[in-house]
């Protein structure tokens, strides 16, 4: 019996095969489809869709403040969740007609670690270089899930280089959790020298080619590595783009790769880099920059966003106040671009 069926995306016309026991969200990506999504757990809701046609669909876990019961009553799914068992068609609610078929197809590599150090003191940079294959194709901004040694689980870090620069080694800004499934290994157990099981890539978070338009990025915690992936593409193109970096922290111990940074202020002669601090502590030294919620600082300098482009990435309550923020400024929705770094509950 085939196990396999097609899913029809609209309104852009492609058809995929998804097997039964895929995601059609990992089959999309299989097969280089971009398809816009975030968390990959039902938690965020970036990747809901409308079922057109079809019935046999059975979702994963997934959280109704994602999918409330209502709209999945009315016909509305997950693709990050979502197991066809029937030929379906289904309406994209939110895409990148641009970038939807450029996708790279995902790979199973093995990496190993060549650094693992601390940048803060709840952040780690840690750096791969692969071994099979030894090179992997992806755009900055996505990521890649690594495998837990000794699990079947595994976990989303986006990457911090480029391709460009160095396509056999990988780079990640993680932060550390207590009790966290992968932070306890990364932060107790993992060596230089240690083989890890790496899949990707996945993700949208990553530069629309063709557009001149004004960026404004804004970070938080380990939302540093998608957003300092791209402005070092940028650097590599040579951009002239008008670019900020807006990047909030809580103290002064918070900050990281503020050195080079600065440094891509003189590489980019049109980049800026903000950084601001909303709990800032004398035990930290003297700070003189700026004080407060991002989402604050960045109104203090931004007045109307509709012609920009919106790079946000951090943890959730930090971009669901930054969208909100910078449709407030008139950023259209279609031109911002999000990643949540959501939790899975043993992060």
């Amino acid at each position: 019996m085939d196990n396999k069926h097609v899913v029809r995306f609209e309104p852009v016309g492609i058809e995929i095969e998804v097997d039964e026991k895929q995601t059609v969200l990992r089959a999309a990506a299989e097969q280089g489809i971009m398809l816009m999504h975030g968390c990959k757990e039902g938690q965020c809701a970036a990747c809901k869709s409308f079922v057109l046609d079809g019935e046999d669909i059975e979702l994963d876990r997934y959280s109704t403040f994602a999918l409330p019961d209502f709209e999945r009553e009315e016909g509305f799914t997950l693709l990050c969740r979502a197991h066809v068992f029937e030929d379906v068609r289904i309406e994209l609610l939110n895409y990148d007609e641009e970038m939807i078929r450029s996708g790279h197809p995902i790979q199973r590599a093995v990496a190993e670690v060549e650094s693992n150090d601390p940048v803060t003191h709840d952040l780690r940079h840690l750096v791969l270089r692969l071994v099979e294959p030894e090179k992997l194709a992806y755009f900055p901004g996505q990521y890649f899930d690594i495998t837990v040694p000794g699990t079947e689980e595994s976990r989303s870090f986006s990457v911090a280089n480029t391709p460009t620069a160095d396509s056999g080694r990988l780079e990640f800004v993680i932060r550390v959790y207590p009790d966290g499934l992968f932070s306890t290994f990364l932060d107790t157990q993992l060596s230089v020298g240690d083989r890890l099981e790496v899949v990707g890539p996945f993700g949208v978070f990553t530069l629309r080619d063709g557009r001149e338009s004004d960026l404004v990025f804004i970070g938080g915690g380990a939302g540093m590595a998608p957003i300092l992936s791209v402005l070092r593409a940028l650097a590599e193109r040579g951009s002239t783009r008008n670019a900020t970096y807006y990047y909030g922290a809580r103290r002064k111990r918070d900050l990281c790769f503020e050195k080079e940074l600065y440094a891509l202020e003189a590489t980019l002669p049109n980049f800026r880099f903000v950084p601001a601090l909303s709990e800032p502590d004398e035990e930290d030294g003297e700070w003189t920059g700026e004080v407060g919620l991002i989402t604050d600082v960045v109104k203090k300098y931004e007045s109307d966003l509709a012609p920009a482009d919106a790079y946000v990435c951090g943890p959730p309550p930090m971009v669901e106040a930054a969208m909100e923020m910078l449709t407030s400024l008139g950023s259209p929705e279609k031109h911002i671009y999000y990643d949540k770094f959501t939790t899975t509950g043993s992060s």
